[in-house]
């Protein structure tokens, strides 16, 4: 089956991953991550026209903000190639290294793309009883734990205003529209806590945005995880699942 390396040549300002990030692309699949979001699709979606059409390497600079919608401010340069760099990081699954509480605490993961299901690697069996949340049934994997309730829901914000007050909650959606929307819910809802991946620069833009509305967005943590681990999806679920069993001052 013919494939095509999605690289990150370059970055400038802030962006969801780093220069030498890559992931493979076919007809069918992908296999790692640049990042996510609008970026991935838009960039999933070229990979396979050049497949199609047979067309020609290319590298393109996108810039996060005007052309996506993206809070994270800066730009990225791809590089579509058939043939990856040995320097290129493609992402594989990596198994959960956490333990569990010892009483299994309600958490509500929001978004099912590549850190929703890292998230979902990385937690340990019965730690959380996990309600995972997506706009789209399509967007989950095909193989679920059976300790996972999957959720499609085209609406999450209004179900963000159900949710149970002493739930946890993470925030992972590929729009930064519907980010902002579920924090607004939550926030007037209440919960345990609320972590929301994204930059330095998105949260404050989100923050400035919900203070406008009369919301203090003091209670949400972002960005999430542990920085020193890096930006991929795994290190990021490592970073973020050890941060929430400490919060329920769990071992680690």
């Amino acid at each position: 089956m013919s494939a095509l390396y999605v690289e990150v040549l370059a970055t400038k300002g802030s962006t969801p991953r780093d220069a030498g990030t890559a992931m493979k692309v076919t007809e069918t699949e992908t296999v790692g991550t640049i990042g996510g979001g609008a970026l991935e699709y838009d960039a999933i979606a070229r990979a396979r026209a050049i497949l199609a059409a047979r067309g020609p390497e290319e590298t393109q600079t996108v810039p996060l903000g005007p052309n996506l919608g993206q809070c994270c401010g800066g730009s990225v340069t791809l590089r579509f190639t058939r043939t990856p760099r040995p320097t290129d990081q493609i992402d594989t699954v990596r198994q959960p290294i956490c333990q569990a509480p010892s009483r299994p605490a309600p958490l509500l993961i929001w978004g099912a793309g590549h850190v929703g299901r890292a998230v979902v690697r990385a937690c340990p069996a019965h730690a959380f009883n996990i309600t995972w949340i997506d706009s789209h049934a399509d967007r989950f994997p095909t193989r679920v734990p059976k300790t996972v309730a999957v959720t499609p829901a085209r609406d999450m914000p209004m179900l963000a205003a159900r949710a149970p007050f002493h739930a946890h909650h993470l925030i992972f959606t590929y729009a930064h529209d519907i980010d902002l929307a579920l924090c607004a819910a939550l926030l007037r809802r209440g919960f345990a806590s609320c972590g929301l991946i994204g930059s330095a620069t998105k949260w404050a833009r989100f923050q400035k945005r919900l203070r406008t509305t009369g919301l203090d967005p003091t209670p949400i943590t972002c960005p999430i995880g542990d920085k020193s681990l890096g930006k991929r999806p795994d290190a990021i679920a490592s970073g973020t699942v050890g941060m929430l069993l400490s919060h329920l001052k769990a071992p680690v």
